[in-house]
């Protein structure tokens, strides 16, 4: 036992009848416990934790399934939402690539948050540290690859109806070249609750495919994404064209107020739930 009073992991097992496998197992698949890290990477657990535990053993003893005890065991207790732990506990699945501790965490993000912070406080800044940590390569591609694929599986199921009803349009693109989507879908889904519709293109979409959809489509807005400026002065012509068309504005890395101008178009704050509620306030 530690000397505040938290218990080692051994200990919390002994006590608890659970063996460590599977303590871990429940803190990352269910955020059951939320031990303290000592700066040799052990853990130590709170009373609170223990408590925790036993509640899920005695739900399960009843007849529920694991994922059922740890809701009414988590539902029980005291401790408030906390998207730093969220991000943590997401962090930690996608890193192990374990697709369903990811997909239980991402439920709890949106069932304990709206959607407007738990984008702002968990989803984007796990985006962003994902992409400084690879570029590091504290992330290898594969843990990179399997991550966008699970946060972006979940940013489409959100958008599911985005494109619905009679809202001012907003259409979405990344320029040629451009991969890096998340970002996007994430401002689309900003933009829809702040009132507007949307109707995304997505990664790598042609200009001429963009100028069919603005001729046959008319919206009010047309946002592009990039995370390198190179993606917006390849097709810079065809940007300042659209822009005597369309309200033209451009976002993500890459984007800056100088760029914006010698493109003709405005330019997207860096800060997306800011940059979404101007637009969103103009719109109304």
């Amino acid at each position: 036992m530690a000397k505040d009073g938290r218990l080692r992991i051994g200990e919390l097992s002994r006590r608890v009848g659970v063996s460590p496998e599977l303590l871990r197992a429940w803190e990352t698949r269910y955020g059951l416990v939320d031990p303290e890290r000592t700066q040799g990477g052990l853990r130590l657990y709170s009373g609170e934790d223990e408590r925790r535990v036993r509640e899920m053993r005695r739900q399960i003893a009843a007849g529920l399934s694991a994922a059922e005890a740890a809701r009414v065991a988590l539902g029980t207790s005291a401790r408030p939402a906390s998207p730093q732990r969220f991000l943590t506990q997401l962090d930690r699945a996608l890193t192990a690539l374990d697709e369903p501790a990811a997909q239980a965490t991402l439920d709890r993000t949106f069932e304990s948050l709206d959607l407007e912070n738990a984008l702002a406080q968990v989803i984007l800044p796990f985006l962003h540290e994902l992409g400084e940590r690879w570029a590091a390569t504290e992330r290898s591609v594969g843990q990179e690859h399997f991550a966008s694929n699970v946060i972006g599986g979940r940013l489409r199921t959100l958008a599911r109806g985005w494109g619905d009803g009679a809202r001012q349009l907003a259409l979405l693109a990344c320029p040629p070249g451009e991969q890096h989507e998340l970002g996007l879908l994430c401002f689309g889904l900003l933009l829809r609750n702040g009132g507007w519709r949307i109707v995304y293109l997505g990664a790598q979409t042609p200009t001429s495919d963009l100028a069919t959809a603005i001729t046959t489509l008319s919206p009010a807005l047309v946002v592009l994404s990039a995370t390198r400026a190179r993606r917006f002065l390849d097709v810079e012509d065809e940007i300042r064209a659209l822009g005597g068309q369309v309200r033209v504005a451009i976002g993500g890395a890459a984007a800056s107020e100088s760029l914006a101008r010698s493109l003709g178009a405005e330019f997207l704050a860096h800060d997306l739930v800011a940059a979404a509620r101007g637009l969103s306030g103009a719109a109304s």
